[in-house]
């Protein structure tokens, strides 16, 4: 995944050049020089200015590279937002070593999988997950750090790593555009979480493409709040903050407190944010919104899961024309559509793009392709397909994921959708059986792997049905194992409870006979969803909604 490129050049010429790019942890180098006195980071009642920042992002290159920590080495990190999170970002950017960040609401055996298939020699595990720590440990695994103040595992915290090489002077190691950066996992468009590999230049394409097609203007003068984990697309969000110097600000706790963002908003007048439709439904709907001024937001960025029109509507009529939409996955690093300001009308008029993610970015190709990859025209259904600087290097060690996931240079998003004449692009279902609640990707299989373990539950298939809060939630209908004593509700999903984690819950189980089939003794979730229907079972989830 990593080297120097082969490029086409005149007949005589080198058949190979260096591709030599600016490590991505430079941002913080150059805000240091530029911005040094200004805040860079705040949390709670604590902030570093960038001069502090560049400082601690050294003593923890220096203190991983003590420890034997070098360029392509592969750093996990699993922790709820923090400094010590952020700066471990830069840190391994700033060695040419790789970030691998999970969602801190992952199982332990689910992030000991992560640190094996990512080939881990480092670990850094807030301290409030030690069932985390124990669980990642294997033969590559060298060492783990704790991360915050709780906990007594490991063999040192991270605080006082970097207390140790205080002062460090750590240059940015050199990298070319292909070396990796950043393992982001997702389970693609199919199966259990890959590593899809972000790169040095390709990160570089994505911050100019996020700031030229998201957030025109912005400069050191803005601030951006954080209302989702770093490890995934607010993490993106705020490489893109830093490359502009821009103050990146915490709530005080993982907890995701409205009130306290309203507030935080009209204290530090930001300007800029990184969310899904369910958590801006909810900022919208709450009473803060109403007792604070958030006149200085200019983009309100959201992404991972279709708005419903009337939400969209709310939004723009309490917070103004500021929403910014996007589509994109984290293979593509969201970089595949944006729907601008001036294209969210507030009214269902003539001229509003009603159901539109919005049109290619900046350097970005969309394909609508039928299965054999014949290209489409306007208003034909196909899979979403995408070509650009944005599409990430492959997944690491997984070359049959890559082949499916390519074709003929195209990345597969396994999303279904249309174009219309102007090339607004439109998402009509999905290729697989995923399906998204509250702006998180959930994999059916690996739920009903759980379920399946349960000694009273012989068959059991887990789908999404629409909900107008979280967008999709998960039922679960199963089937009794021949022979085994009769299992309720609410007892399995107790069982469950302690194996998933809780937005990945089912929020009904169903009891049946038999799950219908097809002719070859498959069980289509379509069949199920029919089934669903004819009982009148979805009537009944979409009256209970929100509870």
């Amino acid at each position: 995944m990593s080297g120097a490129a082969t490029i086409a050049v005149p007949r005589g010429g080198l058949s190979r050049i260096s591709r030599r790019v600016m490590n991505l942890a430079y941002l913080v180098t150059q805000n240091a020089r530029r911005h040094g006195d200004r805040p860079g980071f705040l949390w709670g009642e604590k902030s570093w200015s960038w001069r502090h920042i560049d400082q601690n992002v050294s003593a923890l290159a220096a203190a991983l590279a003590a420890r034997g920590i070098a360029k392509g080495d592969r750093i996990l990190v699993h922790s709820r937002n923090c400094d010590e999170m952020f700066w471990s970002m830069f840190a391994a950017f700033r060695l040419g070593a790789v970030w691998v960040p999970t969602n801190f609401r992952l199982m332990p055996d689910e992030v000991a999988y992560l640190a094996a298939a990512s080939g881990a020699r480092a670990f850094l595990c807030h301290g409030d997950y030690p069932d985390h720590a124990k669980a990642a440990a294997n033969p590559a695994l060298e060492f783990i750090w704790r991360i915050g103040e709780a906990g007594t595992f490991g063999e040192a915290t991270v605080s006082d790593a970097i207390a140790r090489h205080s002062g460090a002077n750590v240059e940015n190691a050199a990298v070319e555009y292909d070396d990796p950066c950043w393992f982001f996992f997702t389970s693609g468009t199919t199966g259990r979480s890959k590593a899809a590999v972000l790169t040095h230049g390709q990160m570089a394409f994505v911050v100019t493409n996020h700031l030229a097609d998201l957030m025109p203007g912005t400069t050191e003068e803005d601030a951006s709040l954080v209302v989702a984990p770093l490890s995934h697309g607010a993490g993106v969000h705020q490489l893109v903050q830093t490359a502009r110097g821009v103050p990146t600000i915490l709530l005080p706790s993982e907890k995701f407190d409205i009130a306290e963002a309203f507030r935080l908003i009209e204290k530090h007048r930001v300007s800029n944010m990184f969310t899904v439709p369910t958590i801006l439904k909810m900022m919208v709907e709450h009473p803060a919104a109403d007792r604070h001024d958030h006149s200085s937001l200019r983009y309100i960025i959201y992404a991972g899961a279709p708005m419903y029109r009337e939400d969209q509507k709310a939004a723009l009529n309490k917070l103004g024309g500021v929403l910014v939409q996007y589509f994109g996955l984290g293979e593509v690093t969201g970089n595949i559509t944006v729907l601008p300001p001036g294209l969210h009308d507030p009214e269902d008029g003539p001229h509003a793009r009603i159901g539109t993610c919005g049109f290619e970015r900046t350097g970005m190709q969309v394909s609508i392709q039928a299965d054999d990859g014949r290209e489409l025209k306007p208003f034909e259904t196909g899979e979403i397909c995408v070509i650009g600087p944005g599409v990430f290097a492959g997944y690491y060690d997984n070359a049959e994921a890559n082949a499916k996931a390519f074709r003929d240079g195209w990345f597969r998003t396994g999303d279904l959708g249309h174009v219309d004449e102007q090339g607004f692009v439109y998402i009509t279902g999905r290729a697989s059986d995923m399906y998204i609640s509250g702006g998180s990707n959930i994999y059916p299989r690996e739920i009903e792997e759980k379920i399946l373990t349960h000694p009273a539950v012989g068959e059991v298939a887990v789908l999404g049905v629409p909900d107008p809060f979280w967008g999709e939630i998960g039922v679960a209908i199963c089937v009794a194992r021949e022979g085994a004593s009769a299992v309720d509700e609410a007892e399995l999903a107790a069982y469950l409870a302690p194996k998933v984690p809780r937005y990945k819950m089912p929020k009904r189980f169903f009891f049946w006979e038999a799950l219908p089939k097809s002719g070859y003794g498959k069980v289509p979730k379509r069949l199920i969803r029919e089934e669903l229907e004819a009982r009148g079972l979805l009537e009944l989830i979409a009256k209970s909604a929100g509870s």
